[in-house]
């Protein structure tokens, strides 16, 4: 048999007024789905792993990946099918920015360092 937690605490009171709708939509949903299976600070604490490692891109020791892996899977669904369509952001290093803007120009007959030295 497996062993249940008491269900009469509130998620709500767990909403961090700092953060995004989104954030803690996820992390609300994760948390109902599996109320009852842990003990109240654990499963919280779970809950804020799940969404630092969806949102921010954390990482912790391998067993913890693969607990909120298993836990997320059904509850992340849509949120990550939805993010698939999403832009995605790329960040450039500014050394790598300066050499391609230089690259360019010297390509690019049109620029205006090469109309500069007509």
């Amino acid at each position: 048999m497996t062993q249940t937690y008491p269900t009469n605490w509130d998620i709500d009171k767990y909403r961090d007024d700092t953060e995004p709708e989104h954030h803690w939509e996820l992390r609300r949903e994760f948390m109902s789905v599996h109320k009852g299976k842990f003990p109240e600070d654990y499963l919280v604490a779970l809950a804020r792993t799940f969404t630092n490692m969806e949102f921010m891109g954390c990482v912790y020791p391998a067993p913890v990946m693969v607990k909120i892996a298993e836990l997320s899977k059904d509850v992340a669904k849509d949120y990550r099918e939805m993010k698939k369509t999403k832009l995605q952001r790329t960040f450039v290093t500014a050394s790598n920015a300066a050499e391609n803007k230089i690259k360019k120009r010297k390509s690019d007959p049109g620029s205006y360092t090469s109309q500069k030295t007509k």
